[in-house]
This record gives C-alpha cells, sequence and structure tokens, in this order.
C-alpha cells in the first residue's frame, strides 16, 4: 500500500499542470458567508412576521365569531380586521383559512390586562388567547422579569380613540407630508394627525400617518380620507395615553426591555403605553 507522501508525489506533477492546488492544512474561509445574512437578518424577520400572522389569524377568527358571522360585508369589524391583514401582508389563502376555520378552532378569551412597569411607566394589554389562566401566568410572569407587575387602575391613564393609520404615500404613489396631512384631517373631520411613532415590524421605510377621531367618527372618517386620495392601512379604536411619561436613559432602557418581552409573548395582540 502506498503511503500518503508517495501518494502525494504521484500526483503533483499532474495537479500543477492543471492548476490545482492540494492543500494539506485546515480549510480557510471568507470572512462572511450567505448563511450569517439569513441567520442575523432574515430569520429574526421571519419570526416576526410569523408571530404577527399568529396574532391576525387570532383577531380573524375573534372577530368571525362577533355578529355578523364571517361575512364582511354583514361584519364591520371582520371587514377592518381583514384590511389590517391586507396591510400587513398577509396572504389571502391565509386569511381566508382563518375565517372558515373559525367553527373548527378553540373559543377564544379577549381580555384587558392593566400594568405598571419601571419608572412609573403605565401599560395597557390586549390578549387574545384561548388558555385564559396560562396567559395570565405568563404576562405575569414577564412583568416580574422587568420590574413590572399587574395593577388594576392603569387604564384611567388612556383614553379610547378612534385610529386611522394612512400610509406614507397616496394612491398615485406621492408622499404625503404632515402639512397636507393637517388639511385633510380637517376636512374629514378628525381631530389630530402625527407620525406613528412605533413601525414595529413594518415593511415600509417611511413612517405612517396616524389620524385620531372621536370613536363614532371612525368609519366616516376613513372614508373621507380614502376619498381624499390617501391610503388607509386600518382603522380601529385604540387606547391613547392621557399624558406621555418622560424617563431617564436607564429607566427608558428597562421598559424597553420589558415592551420587547412583552410583544415576543404570542398572547399579546396589542400593546400601549405612556412612554414619550
Amino acid at each position: 500500500m502506498a503511503t500518503p507522501g508517495t501518494a502525494v508525489a504521484r500526483w503533483w506533477p499532474r495537479l500543477v499542470a492543471t492548476g490545482r492546488w492540494f492543500h494539506r492544512g485546515p480549510p480557510c474561509w471568507a470572512g462572511h458567508n450567505r448563511w450569517s445574512k439569513v441567520r442575523n437578518v432574515k430569520g429574526p424577520r421571519d419570526a416576526a412576521r410569523s408571530r404577527r400572522f399568529q396574532r391576525l389569524g387570532f383577531l380573524l377568527r375573534a372577530a368571525a365569531r362577533a355578529e355578523g358571522g364571517p361575512d364582511p360585508a354583514l361584519n364591520a369589524q371582520l371587514a377592518n380586521v381583514m384590511e389590517q391583514c391586507r396591510a400587513q401582508n398577509m396572504p389571502k389563502a391565509s386569511i381566508e383559512a382563518a375565517i372558515h376555520g373559525v367553527h373548527r378552532s378553540v373559543a377564544t378569551s379577549q381580555l384587558l390586562y392593566e400594568a405598571r412597569g419601571p419608572g412609573g411607566s403605565v401599560l395597557l394589554l390586549e390578549i387574545l388567547t384561548d388558555n385564559p389562566r396560562r396567559s395570565h401566568s405568563d404576562v405575569r410572569a414577564i412583568l416580574a422579569r422587568h420590574g413590572g407587575a399587574l395593577s388594576d387602575g392603569a387604564r384611567h391613564a388612556f383614553e379610547q380613540r378612534g385610529v386611522v393609520r394612512v400610509g406614507p404615500r397616496d394612491h398615485r404613489g406621492h408622499p404625503v407630508s404632515l402639512e397636507v396631512a393637517l388639511e385633510v384631517a380637517l376636512e374629514a373631520g378628525a381631530q389630530d394627525v402625527c407620525p406613528e411613532e412605533e413601525e414595529e415590524e413594518e415593511e415600509e421605510e417611511e413612517a405612517a400617518l396616524k389620524f385620531l377621531c372621536d370613536p363614532s367618527a371612525l368609519r366616516s372618517v376613513r372614508e373621507r380620507l380614502e376619498a381624499s386620495g390617501l391610503r388607509p392601512l386600518s382603522a380601529a379604536i385604540e387606547f391613547v395615553p392621557r399624558e406621555r411619561l418622560a424617563l431617564p436613559e436607564e429607566a427608558q432602557e428597562k421598559v424597553e426591555r420589558l415592551l420587547q418581552a412583552l410583544g415576543d409573548c404570542p398572547d399579546v395582540i396589542r400593546l400601549y403605553h405612556n412612554l414619550q
């Protein structure tokens, strides 16, 4: 049997002639690779998209059980959730599967938790779950780990407002400036307009615009905004803080870690806070 050295000697002239080099040392990899980008960028993005679609599916099933049933023409709540799904690029097949599978799914409960966080911050959590006891335990544990706790009375720091989110560009693709949005808001009957503060998991790089109105005027404001050429993404009654709270940097970081942990909880479908 030939030794390793003999084998190398035998093939060496041929390897040199073909320009192929024989490396006996360990392989040397490049400083970057495609998998690192997939793991560090695409992986978390896909996980966030999956959580978002899961929550939208919960909302669709809950809305389909409301008055009017699975027909969006008779069920305004369902029609609004479907619009949110389309704005978030949820596949049409997934939307239809969630609606038509409502009778096969386990009944869900929609709950509102009140909580306080570090630095005197106040939180409201909308929960959609098929196991309220489990959700209560999970949320309480997350709050405890990050310096917060469930607390009655936190709801008084918020008021319910109609909120219509509009895309940063109109139907023609032109950017919508804040000055133009203010003029449209007055004509549409909205009380205020501001840039969206949190672009969590949004696909668009530009910030959406948020129009605030009286809850009873939500539908008419949305229709008027669309008639003016704007592109509504969603319309819903939400909790808006009566006053914003400014925190020192250390406390701000603690609250942001708490919000991140709560946002990763699959049963939390909406999260409101009073941070500035």
